[in-house]
């Protein structure tokens, strides 16, 4: 059980260091909240794992497809390898540890070494750019045929197939699944479902302006934004823990009375009623009131 907070006598207040000769009020945090933060933990865990075995067996079953243009890109030639599919999956995938290096320099540069944020600024560029290099290849009569639009929703998903459909939904999901890491502002799954729609419409507009040979679809535009939600929803249990804090400093404007542990139980009503009361129901004064 928590114990109630001490009233403190306004007359106790120094007036030479404007400090309380009393301790401060500490933070009550019930054992929901432990429980809750032990699941959080638990989670990101099995996400990981999931996502580690998830691409194991992919990079297995591609194996064979990635490896046909290997020769044509490390003789470091254009065609064969940056204009087909492999060679910008092969190419992707031998990028990784120069791009896990470059998250660990803007680590290091950090001053507080927030590995979450260089994680998030990477990621959602290293794996939004080549998908998007894609969906802008050009077709074999690029430039000679108009551009082709398809306005009627759920009409071509019967045409795409499961390649097809996966393949939409990877677009992009590294930018609905690290963005809310790393704006705040975007942290929530609608927010993130109309940020995927709207880059997506853009990318339909230049397929058709730049007359690439291929069908704007309003399909593509509903996939890619599904596949973006969806990855915000995986990357859930991270971004949360940022929501919270933006929670917590809306809450008590600042007041450094309470610990992140009690505001962010207080953010997620988990405290129930032994909750931290607010300064001025406690009997403490106000920031302001201290000059």
């Amino acid at each position: 059980m928590c114990s109630a907070s001490p009233r403190v006598d306004l007359t106790q207040l120094s007036p030479a260091y404007r400090k309380f000769d009393t301790p401060a009020v500490q933070p009550c945090v019930s054992n929901r909240a432990v429980n809750h933060s032990t699941a959080h933990r638990t989670a990101r865990i099995v996400l990981v794992s999931l996502a580690i075995l998830g691409l194991a067996a992919v990079l297995f079953a591609g194996r064979r497809l990635l490896l046909m243009s290997a020769p044509t890109c490390l003789a470091g030639r254009w065609h064969g390898c940056y204009d087909t599919e492999n060679g910008v999956l092969l190419m992707t995938l031998v990028g990784l540890p120069p791009a896990a290096l470059v998250v660990w320099a803007l680590t290091r540069l950090r001053v507080a070494s927030d590995w979450r944020t260089s994680l998030a600024e990477v990621g959602m560029v290293y794996g939004t750019v080549p998908f998007v290099w894609l969906t802008l290849m050009p077709g074999p009569g690029a430039g000679l045929v108009p551009g082709r639009v398809s306005l009627v929703p759920l009409q071509d998903l019967a045409t795409m197939g499961p390649i097809g459909i996966g393949g939409n939904l990877l677009i992009f999901a590294a930018l609905g699944f690290f963005v809310p890491m790393r704006f705040a502002a975007l942290a929530s799954v609608p927010r993130i479902l109309a940020l995927g729609a709207s880059c997506s419409t853009l990318v339909e507009i230049t397929q058709y302006v730049l007359r690439l040979d291929r069908v704007s679809s309003v399909d593509d535009v509903l996939v890619n934004a599904a596949g973006a939600a969806l990855a915000a929803l995986a990357s859930r249990p991270w971004w949360r823990d940022r929501l919270d804090t933006r929670r917590l400093q809306q809450y008590d404007g600042g007041d450094k009375t309470y610990g992140r542990a009690a505001g962010v139980a207080h953010a997620r009503g988990v405290l129930g009623q032994q909750h931290v009361p607010r300064p001025e129901r406690a009997g403490l004064p106000r920031r302001g009131d201290l000059g």
